[in-house]
């Protein structure tokens, strides 16, 4: 059986899509960009929009009953090579105790022009 959540961005509706998906005990957290409730970018860097995305997965992974110590796997998509120190920084203060299997990643663009990362994450509950 599935259970869905949303985060509310306009993306979700426009796109058909999920912010998360639990089937079992598995949880898959979709790209997750920097989308402030009223719809609108996160304003700032690259540290500020990674701080976002986490906490909008955070908020999906627990509304599915996990935490971030059930996160296994992130992914993180960045604009500019030179902004991953400070999003690497951003998820480990997120996610340095579970210690996921991680990928960081440049990309030419994303959803929106001033996007500089999005990240995605997997889950699973024990």
């Amino acid at each position: 059986m599935k259970t869905r959540t949303t985060s509310g961005s306009p993306f979700e509706d426009q796109f058909g899509f999920s912010r998360a998906v639990r089937e079992g005990n598995r949880i898959i957290v979709a790209g997750t960009g920097p989308v402030e409730p009223d719809g609108s970018t996160t304003p700032g860097g690259a540290a500020e929009q990674a701080d976002r995305c986490c906490a909008l997965i955070i908020a999906a992974i627990e509304n599915l009953g996990g935490s971030a110590e059930h996160v296994v796997r992130t992914r993180m998509l960045l604009t500019d090579p030179a902004d991953q120190d400070a999003v690497g920084a951003v998820h480990r203060r997120w996610f340095g105790t579970a210690k996921p299997a991680a990928t960081m990643a440049g990309v030419a663009w994303l959803c929106r022009p001033e996007w500089k990362v999005e990240i995605e994450a997997e889950a699973i509950v024990a």
